[in-house]
């Protein structure tokens, strides 16, 4: 059975909502960021770099939600959560999801945290803040258009695990200037993932009881 380590609203949530979206049996467990969890000697034998999500399944041990979410996809071909391997389609695939992951995540968590940059300098504080949101919102608009020649989906007609994790991102972005949902084909998208059972079970099952995006 696979195992989750998870907090919610984190960067789990695109490999639980895979998890749910392919059906299969996994067991979720808590790492509590509240109390610093995540650097516990314990879990830095899971992942190293202290950070949350992990994902088990038997003795192989991943990080990363990229990562976990390719494994999970081509675990479990049935589910169609990626093309197959070696065709045009899958390359569309990789280059969507490593943008999301890359770039759009790396601005999102910047913009969230910008005294990992920039210490405790207000004005620098501002200076970073305001440089990771425009970056991120230019990102949004290049998913926007993308998905207003190609979707509804990243892959056109067909949905992908690069979907799911436009939701986690989603969330997260929020509080933006222009959040995603200011830009109609993203919302579309979000509409269309967030009626999923599987979406609606995975954010329950963190405990998320709002709006999910």
């Amino acid at each position: 059975m696979y195992q989750l380590h998870y907090f919610p609203a984190n960067a789990n949530a695109a490999p639980h909502m895979i998890l749910e979206e392919i059906g299969e049996d996994y067991q979720l467990l808590l790492v509590d960021r509240a109390v610093d969890a995540q650097k516990s000697k314990e879990y830095l034998k899971i992942n190293p770099n202290g950070r949350i999500p992990a994902l088990v399944d038997g003795d192989l041990v991943l990080f990363e939600s990229a990562a976990i979410v390719l494994y999970l996809a081509d675990q479990h071909p049935e589910a169609g959560l990626a093309p197959a391997v070696g065709t045009t389609e899958r390359a569309k695939f990789y280059q969507w999801l490593t943008f999301l992951t890359n770039s759009l995540q790396e601005e999102l968590m910047i913009w969230q945290y910008p005294d990992r940059l920039a210490g405790t300098d207000a004005a620098a504080v501002e200076i970073v803040t305001r440089g990771a949101e425009a970056r991120a919102s230019a990102y949004l608009d290049v998913i926007e258009q993308h998905l207003k020649t190609n979707g509804p989906f990243f892959l056109g007609d067909k949905l992908s695990a690069a979907d799911f994790y436009l939701v986690m991102l989603s969330r997260w972005a929020r509080p933006m200037a222009r959040p995603p949902r200011s830009r109609p084909s993203i919302a579309r998208l979000l509409d269309k993932l967030t009626a999923l059972a599987s979406v609606r079970r995975a954010y329950e099952r963190e405990g998320i009881t709002d709006e999910i995006c």
